[in-house]
């Protein structure tokens, strides 16, 4: 067994301790779904940067940033400007919102039927996400362990499924701050090699093949422009709708919120930096690594990075960051759609009387059932490999996801809107989304405009994203405003909950009762345990035969887990001696 399949069943270890550890805060189905809102901002915060990364950041990401440069960052800015207004104005009011699952604010402001409409349709997007998320992962294995990429989504989806139905969210959100930290000090420990080893960024950027800030296979910078525009309208909208507010439903407090969607926005706009600077430089110096890696092709440049440039070990460490990546986004994703499934459908339809005892069982089966369906679309999209996991989750999220983030956006502005509108703004988009998206070929557009020059596959891939987002802007958003004509008002019993639901929306959340500060204490003192353990363990690598560079690599990556593990214990003594000295 190598030292690399060491680390990751060391990894595999800790994934499944910490599920077992957080068992017992859950005791409801408010525990359960989003840690009885009783989480702190940088946990918060560490789940809802999480849940914008996977391991797809290092392949198909990773494969852009190879072929096209700066162009993937922009991406990645789009969600540091989203996070940037969640924490100007919509992370605390989301957690002020006071429910379990996202859904329910649905039904408070369209009713019944929507909230159903919403509970079903919003499954897709994000079990397909978790999918393609799952798929990347084993693109990874399959290329370092030479294990099939079945086997790796299938092991791989097990493992996620056991730890988020022992621990819940709780177990969910205190993996991904734990994740994040390795993420972190593994990828800032390539990039500075990567610089090092590049002579610098000015001369990585220079030796890159091609155009390194707008990418090649570009005949119109016009169309470019179109499709960064509406990235960042696409991710506003992703960012600052009810239905995403699961990421701040569990702070314990406004406050805590907002100081979560903070740190979250400060850790996207510095991560692209590091995250990409060794595709880059394997762009720049090694510009024919793909051959080795067959079918993969570009999407394995970050791997090449490290198989030929890293210490030995360092692959390993590198295998567990990436299961990491993919298990915080799909297990905040199964999480969620559990918590919808049981509170918005069975709950309230099935078993309108169920305890909960008995929501929290049906909670834990349905996860592993959400399990299991994400492992199998996970081996279709495996199927698909001709097709590129960049592009593959652009198109998802503009034809799927995007429309439904129009009506519960928009909803809490324009109030004066019949409850239909929630649900056929849907039926609407979903119109939109078929003729964009699937219907409109490269060269309706070529005709239309009578193009001298053939779009570009990049362009064509790029102008389709682009014109979705728009036409749902202009036609999606334009039938939900044209509703306030034909409003006539509500039942009382409907208006009293719309009105309940935007006093909640703007009266803060505030949480300093002692049982909150002891729970807080719990937290840090639980996290900084596990998270010097972890530490120590990558600390312990520095001793695997390498190069004194080599060792030096394990000693900063590992100084900078410990450090923040060592920083949260201390935090959680503080109050206990303050105490003592009272």
């Amino acid at each position: 067994m190598t030292i690399d399949t060491l680390v990751v069943l060391a990894y595999f270890f800790f994934l499944v301790a910490i599920g077992w550890m957080f068992r017992k805060f859950t005791t409801s189905t408010s525990d359960y779904f989003r840690g009885g809102g009783k989480m702190l901002w940088w946990m918060v915060g560490a789940t809802a940067f999480m849940t914008q990364f996977s391991a797809w950041t290092f392949t198909g990401a990773a494969g852009r940033a190879f072929s096209d440069g700066f162009v993937v960052v922009i991406l990645f800015l789009a969600n540091a400007f989203g996070y940037f207004m969640n924490y100007i104005y919509f992370a605390p009011k989301f957690r002020q919102l006071r429910v379990v699952t996202a859904i329910e604010a649905i039904r408070q402001r369209f009713g019944k039927t929507s909230e159903q409409f919403f509970t079903w349709a919003g499954m897709p997007d994000s079990l397909i996400s978790a999918g393609i998320w799952l798929n990347g992962l084993a693109i990874f294995v399959a290329a370092v362990f030479n294990i099939p990429m079945e086997a790796t989504i299938v092991v791989t989806g097990l493992v996620l499924m056991l730890m988020a139905v022992t621990g819940g969210s709780w177990a969910v959100v205190a993996s991904d701050f734990m994740q994040m930290l390795v993420i972190m000090a593994v990828t800032i420990t390539c990039a500075v090699a990567a610089y090092f080893h590049g002579g610098g960024l000015t001369n990585i950027v220079s030796n890159f093949e091609g155009d390194f800030f707008v990418g090649n296979n570009l005949n119109y910078m016009s169309i470019f422009v179109l499709w960064v525009v509406f990235i960042f309208i696409k991710q506003f909208g992703v960012m600052n709708n009810s239905i995403n507010a699961y990421r701040y439903l569990c702070a314990k407090d406004s406050d805590n919120a907002r100081k979560a969607a903070g740190l979250a926005c400060v850790l996207m706009i510095v991560g692209p930096l590091i995250w990409f600077l060794p595709s880059w430089y394997v762009a720049a110096f090694m510009p024919d690594f793909a051959d080795q890696y067959g079918s993969v092709g570009g999407d394995a440049a970050y791997l090449a990075f490290v198989q030929n440039v890293m210490p030995a070990g360092m692959v390993g460490l590198l295998m567990s960051a990436m299961f990491a990546a993919t298990m915080s986004s799909m297990d905040s994703g199964l999480n969620r759609n559990a918590g919808i499934f049981v509170m918005n459908f069975y709950s309230p339809i099935v078993r309108p009387n169920a305890t909960q005892k008995e929501l929290v069982i049906v909670s834990k089966a349905t996860t592993i059932m959400m399990g299991f369906i994400i492992i199998g679309i996970g081996l279709f999209i495996n199927s698909l490999r001709h097709l590129s996991l960049f592009d593959i989750v652009l198109n998802v999220g503009a034809l799927i996801g995007f429309p439904m983030l129009i009506p519960v956006l928009l909803g809490m502005w324009v109030r004066k809107t019949p409850d239909w509108a929630g649900w056929a703004t849907l039926v609407v988009g979903g119109f939109v989304s078929y003729y964009f998206g699937i219907s409109l070929q490269a060269e309706h557009i070529e005709n239309w405009f009578g193009m001298e020059q053939a779009l570009t596959g990049r362009e064509w891939s790029d102008l389709k994203v682009a014109l979705s987002l728009a036409a749902h802007v202009v036609f999606t958003g334009g039938f939900f405003l044209a509703t306030t004509l034909v409003y006539k008002g509500r039942t009382p019993e409907r208006e009293a909950e719309v009105e309940k639901l935007f006093e909640n929306w703007n009266t803060p959340v505030v949480a300093d009762s002692e049982e909150q500060q002891n729970l807080d204490t719990k937290q840090r003192g639980m996290l900084g345990k596990l998270i010097s353990t972890a530490g120590l363990g990558i600390l312990a690598m520095a001793l695997i035969p390498n190069e004194p560079t080599g060792r030096m690599l394990f000693i900063l990556c590992g100084t900078m887990v410990l450090t923040v593990g060592i920083l949260l214990v201390n935090a959680s003594r503080a109050p206990q001696k303050e105490l003592a000295n009272s």
